[in-house]
């Protein structure tokens, strides 16, 4: 399925696609917040996102993903997201057109986005979401990270490097408060 679709950075021109895709694949699903458009078009309109592909095929854009920086407070420390050379990043809104879900294009868009965050120096990457989907990518639950309002078996991350992810409070951009 992977060869049918192209994967590429976001770009100006792809917003209303990216809004359109966002927009249907939140729609009526349990843990939407109804803002997921909203966030994806303030992480992009703010350079929020450290990382943003799209995924098209002969129909058009079919999935998108966004990765942006975050920030990890615990006690006595604080890690600066930025995304690079050692900071850690989001993962979300990750959207896949409702038609195309279920044949591997959002797997293709999480498995370029961490090619690339690596290539950057991320030190690893966070999500909230179900863990039977998440898991499959490698993300699993780690002990003492946090995020304010979400059930922490919801939390889940991956680390790039061989250090587990910090413990900590996590922060997400500023974006993520759009409505």
């Amino acid at each position: 399925m992977h060869d049918s679709i192209t994967l590429r950075d976001q770009t100006d021109a792809d917003r209303d696609a990216v809004r359109a895709v966002v927009t249907a694949a939140y729609r009526g699903l349990p843990i939407a917040s109804g803002t997921e458009p909203a966030i994806m078009d303030a992480l992009w309109a703010s350079g929020g996102a450290v990382v943003a592909l799209v995924a098209e095929d002969f129909s058009g854009l079919v999935g998108q993903a966004a990765f942006s920086a975050v920030q990890i407070f615990g006690p006595g420390f604080r890690i600066n997201g930025n995304g690079t050379n050692g900071g850690w990043v989001a993962l979300g809104p990750l959207s896949v057109r409702p038609d195309r879900q279920r044949a591997g294009v959002g797997s293709a868009l999480i498995q370029e986005g961490f090619t690339r965050l690596k290539v950057r120096g991320a030190a690893g990457c966070i999500v909230v979401g179900d863990p039977a989907y998440y898991g499959r990518h490698g993300f699993r639950r780690p002990a003492g990270l946090h995020v304010p309002g979400v059930p922490d078996r919801y939390v889940l991350a991956v680390a790039f490097r061989d250090a587990p992810p910090p413990a900590g409070t996590v922060e997400y951009h500023e974006a993520f408060s759009a409505t």
